[in-house]
C-alpha cells in the first residue's frame, strides 16, 4: 500500500516537472530564438529603430521652411496692420485750414469786413499767413492800413485820380445815387502805401486793377461790373444786402 502511494506521488511530481520544462522551452522559442532565415532579423531587436529616420526627415521641411513661412506671414500681417492704422489716422486727422484772407473776393456773400477784422487780434497784429516770418514791413503797414480803411465806411472805392474807369464808377455811386453812410474813396496813386495796397487787394480779392468797389469788405468788381448791375436794376439791392449789417441805405439822387 505504501509502495503504491509513493509511486503515485512520484508520478505526479514527474508530470509537473515535465510540464514546467515544456512551458519554458516554448517561451524561449517565442522570445529569444532569432529567425535566421529572414535577412536583417538579428538587427530587429537591437539595431533597428521603430520608425525609419529617413521617413522622419522626409516629413520635416528642409532648411527651416516652416519657420520661414511663419515669419513671412507674421511680417505681412504686421505690415497690413500698420497700413490700416495709418489709413485710420489719416481719415480722422483734421484737414489743415487754408490761410485766412483779409478781405473777400469778388461776388462773395461772406461777412466781408467782419471776417477781415477777425484776422487781426486786439492789438491789430495780423493772424494766419499774414503773420509769417517772411512778411516785410511795407506789407505789414499795408495790412494795417487796409484794416483801418475798411472801418471808415461800409462802401469803399479804391480808385486812381487819372483813371477814366475810376471816374465813371465814382460818378455812378456818388452822383447818380445817394448812399448813407457816404462811400469812402481811396486814391491809390496819391496814397503813401498805394502800390502796397493795390498788391494786397490783388492777393485778397483777385482784382489788381482800379476801380475796386468793396461793400462791407466784399469786392463787387469794377466800373463795368457795377454798370451792369445798375442797368439790370440790381445794384441797389446788391449794395444794401451786403451792407445790411451796417445799415447801408441807397436811393437815386433827386
Amino acid at each position: 500500500m505504501r509502495l503504491l502511494c509513493v509511486a503515485v506521488l512520484a508520478g505526479i511530481v514527474m508530470t509537473m516537472l515535465w510540464t514546467t520544462h515544456q512551458h519554458r522551452s516554448s517561451l524561449t522559442t517565442d522570445y529569444e530564438t532569432p529567425d535566421f532565415g529572414r535577412p536583417g532579423a538579428a538587427k530587429d531587436r537591437h539595431g533597428k529603430a521603430v520608425v525609419d529616420p529617413q521617413a522622419i526627415n522626409a516629413d520635416r521641411p528642409a532648411g527651416g521652411g516652416a519657420e520661414a513661412a511663419d515669419s513671412e506671414e507674421v511680417t505681412d500681417r504686421l505690415k497690413a496692420a500698420e497700413q490700416e492704422a495709418k489709413g485710420i489716422a489719416q481719415a480722422k486727422a483734421p484737414l489743415k485750414p487754408d490761410s485766412p484772407r483779409l478781405v473777400v473776393g469778388v461776388g462773395s456773400s461772406a461777412d466781408g469786413q467782419d471776417a477781415a477784422l477777425k484776422q487781426h487780434d486786439g492789438d491789430g497784429e495780423p493772424k494766419g499767413a499774414a503773420a509769417g516770418g517772411s512778411e516785410t514791413e511795407e506789407e505789414h503797414k499795408a495790412e494795417q492800413e487796409l484794416r483801418s480803411i475798411l472801418k471808415r465806411a461800409p462802401v469803399i472805392i479804391f480808385s486812381k485820380t487819372y483813371c477814366g474807369f475810376s471816374r465813371r464808377a465814382k460818378a455812378l455811386l456818388l452822383e447818380r445815387y445817394v448812399i448813407d453812410p457816404p462811400p469812402h474813396v481811396v486814391e491809390l496813386d496819391v496814397h503813401p502805401l498805394g502800390p502796397e495796397l493795390q498788391d494786397l487787394l490783388k492777393e485778397t480779392t483777385g482784382r489788381g486793377t482800379v476801380p475796386n468797389i468793396m461793400i462791407n469788405g466784399v469786392s463787387i468788381g469794377g466800373s463795368d461790373d457795377i454798370a451792369d448791375l445798375d442797368h439790370g436794376g440790381a445794384l441797389v439791392t446788391k449794395i444794401q444786402d451786403l451792407g445790411e449789417a451796417r445799415m447801408v441805405s441807397m436811393k437815386l439822387r433827386v
